[in-house]
């Protein structure tokens, strides 16, 4: 990975199942390009390397990324946030951008509105609420991590809490929308035709 001290590591969370949508989520298509492919498109200007947490898949071999799977598996996003922080901090990172697979129009901005906060963890918010996948993070928050994994955590929001992460508030609702079910994928191919 080339480290660029402006621009952060990235890791796509494409960990989940994906029942409400068919499964591989990753593949779902969307304009032609699964989903995957719109995501890194849109991050790797704004990123210093990147990589994608899920079950290793040969299927993913075609994107020329790292895969990595959780080191605590079982956890959802979380896991795949820890093993994001542990790759950043293998590879001499000092701050790692997780965003989630299903999110194929993040704003072209969001590394600089995230790091413009200057805080330790900063996560994507809009009127819509919290997008707290769409988060930076020091890789010095790798201990507190493990240790809330270790003592059973599961769910972002509450371990994001816990250690005061900041709100980054964007106006575009839509540029979080996630492909979740069909309806979403209906949205987004709308959305694409703009």
């Amino acid at each position: 990975m080339t480290t660029d001290a402006a621009r952060p590591a990235c890791v796509i969370l494409a960990g989940g199942a994906g029942r409400r949508i068919g499964g591989r989520k990753a593949f779902v298509v969307l304009g032609e390009r699964p989903l995957i492919a719109h995501v890194i498109d849109r991050l790797a200007p704004q990123v210093a390397g990147m990589a994608i947490n899920a079950t290793p898949d040969p299927a993913l071999d075609e994107f020329g990324l790292p895969v990595l799977p959780d080191e605590v598996p079982g956890r959802g996003p979380l896991g795949g946030i820890h093993a994001a922080m542990d790759w950043a901090a293998r590879n001499g990172e000092a701050r790692v951008l997780t965003v989630s697979v299903d999110t194929p129009f993040l704003p072209f901005d969001l590394v600089q509105r995230l790091s413009a906060s200057g805080a330790r963890a900063a996560i994507a918010a809009t009127a819509d609420g919290l997008h707290a996948t769409t988060g930076l993070w020091s890789v010095d928050l790798q201990p507190s991590l493990r240790e809330a994994l270790d003592g059973g955590a599961r769910k972002v929001r509450d371990w994001t809490a816990s250690i005061g992460a900041e709100t980054v508030m964007f106006d575009d609702a839509s540029a979080f929308l996630n492909v979740n079910t069909a309806e979403d994928l209906r949205q987004a191919e709308a959305r694409l035709l703009r």
